[in-house]
């Protein structure tokens, strides 16, 4: 976008290319804009909302764009559609702050575009997300930080989704509670494009119930229509839709969706919504059909968004997928059992393949470093499955010492070097010699002879750090967290 473009949203004219004199703007008001800042400055950690909101008006938002902008900064984001990064506007806060409080006390703030980028979505498609300019993210956080405490309190307990002191986990655990007191069908519903779906008209409504400060509801209003700058650089407007990537989007869709968690309430259903999904657990097939039915029409022609049919569904737990996992009961004791879905197992086969390939170009001490940090990000998470995912961890744990036994074969290329290596490995010389010139193996075949195993085993990969997955997963325990004391679930 042109300069002038681009720095026109706050009046502030930051130092670029074209203009090298940096901040006129802020030298005509009188505002002492200070030395040059040789460097960036490092992020800034997010901090609480310390301070307790009463009334939702400018002037608390005013009075939190300061705490805004560390929340934003630690985030470490993208630039936005004006290309100005978290540090540039860092380096201008002293001028950029005063502007932007006179400004939206004035109410002649104007959000700036968004950018739109498409991310792959677990298994197909892509999804949409929005990243605002990094002022206008600000603005959002500070927005958030006034709307929440005046909606969180109220939101339904069955609720998970970008919540302070809840989560996935937390999610699971409420599911685990329900099937093991007996209500064995789950109706699944999925919302189609539910971010893009939002009927402005009724979002704005539900925030004028408790918003009294009209120039906060003309700010979000300004907020939910601002146009998207499309990859291709088309500029598209938007009538519908909480375009998703800026902070106050989440809590947004919480608000529209409480309608729908007062509704389950108020028919005496026990459900678990996180974000846009639900989920409802009943007794029988025959309740779950009728939930669905009774649902899906109050959910398009209440709430005015659409249920996506091919992917709702009423079945067993066992059958869905739910924030990566999938609930079982099982047959022999009767216990319910929290395991991997079928869709998070073949997610981290492919990007343990990604993560360990044949021509892996350094060290292995480098690769094995690499998937180390995938595979504690990824146990961290799903570690509060059962004992029943116990086998499945141990052939995870296999596959990757497999793979990467191809590695440190193709590292060691020739057959003389490898019967040397393994002969340095306590594998006896004839055993390593006749095992590696047995005939004409791909190195896939060869990774599991008994040679290879025996030089190569467990121990040498332990040895060098590697993470196994079964064993931190009985050293983290298994327990699930939940948001409230008679949800709390000891597992295992």
């Amino acid at each position: 976008m042109p300069v002038n473009e681009r720095t026109w949203q706050l009046g502030l004219r930051f130092e670029t290319a074209e203009e090298p004199a940096g901040n006129a703007a802020g030298a005509d008001a009188g505002l002492d804009t200070g030395p040059p800042v040789p460097g960036r400055r490092a992020a800034p950690k997010s901090r609480r909302n310390e301070k307790p909101t009463t009334l939702a008006t400018m002037e608390e938002v005013c009075e939190r764009l300061g705490l805004a902008f560390q929340n934003v900064a630690s985030n470490r984001g993208v630039p936005g559609p004006d290309r100005q990064s978290i540090e540039e506007v860092g380096d201008h806060l002293a001028v950029l702050l005063p502007a932007l409080r006179a400004a939206l006390r004035e109410g002649s703030y104007e959000p700036g575009n968004i950018r739109r980028v498409w991310i792959p979505k677990p298994g197909r498609g892509q999804r949409g997300l929005g990243i605002p300019n990094v002022v206008d993210r600000v603005v959002q956080e500070a927005v958030r930080l006034v709307l929440e405490p005046l909606y969180e309190p109220t939101f339904h307990e069955a609720s998970h989704g970008f919540r302070p002191g809840r989560s996935c986990h937390t999610a699971i655990a409420a599911a685990y509670k329900h099937l093991d007191e007996g209500y064995e069908w789950v109706v699944d519903i999925d919302l189609e494009n539910f971010f893009d779906k939002v009927n402005h008209q009724r979002l704005m409504a539900r925030l004028a119930q408790r918003v009294d400060d009209r120039r906060l509801l003309v700010l979000i209003g300004r907020m939910l229509k601002a146009k998207v700058v499309m990859p291709d650089g088309v500029l598209s407007s938007t009538d519908e839709g909480v375009p998703q990537g800026g902070p106050l989007s989440p809590l947004l869709s919480n608000i529209v969706l409480d309608e729908l968690d007062r509704e389950l309430d108020r028919r005496g259903h026990r459900f678990v919504r996180y974000a846009d999904d639900s989920n409802i657990y009943v007794r029988s097939e025959r309740a779950g059909q009728r939930v669905m039915a009774s649902m899906t029409d109050f959910i398009e022609r209440r709430l005015r968004l659409k249920v996506n049919v091919q992917k709702s569904a009423v079945a067993r737990p066992e059958e869905r997928h739910f924030l990566g996992f999938r609930l079982r009961r099982e047959p022999l004791d009767g216990s319910v059992a929290v395991l991997l879905s079928t869709r998070s197992k073949a997610r981290i086969d492919e990007k343990i393949r990604e993560l360990t390939p044949r021509t892996w170009g350094r060290s292995l001490d480098a690769c094995i470093r690499k998937v180390n940090v995938y595979l504690l990000g990824w146990i961290g998470f799903f570690g509060i499955c059962t004992d029943s995912v116990e086998h499945t961890l141990g052939i995870l744990d296999a596959h990757i010492r497999r793979r990467l036994r191809v590695i440190q074969i193709r590292h060691w290329k020739i057959k003389p070097t490898i019967a040397r290596r393994l002969t340095k490995l306590g594998v006896s010389r004839k055993v390593a010699w006749r095992s590696t010139y047995a005939g004409r193996k791909s190195t896939w075949a060869t990774s599991h002879t008994p040679a290879i195993n025996r030089g190569l085993r467990n121990a040498y990969f332990a040895e060098r750090g590697l993470v196994s997955l079964a064993a931190e997963w009985k050293r983290r325990g298994k327990s699930i967290g939940a948001p409230a004391p008679q949800l709390r679930l000891a597992l295992g």
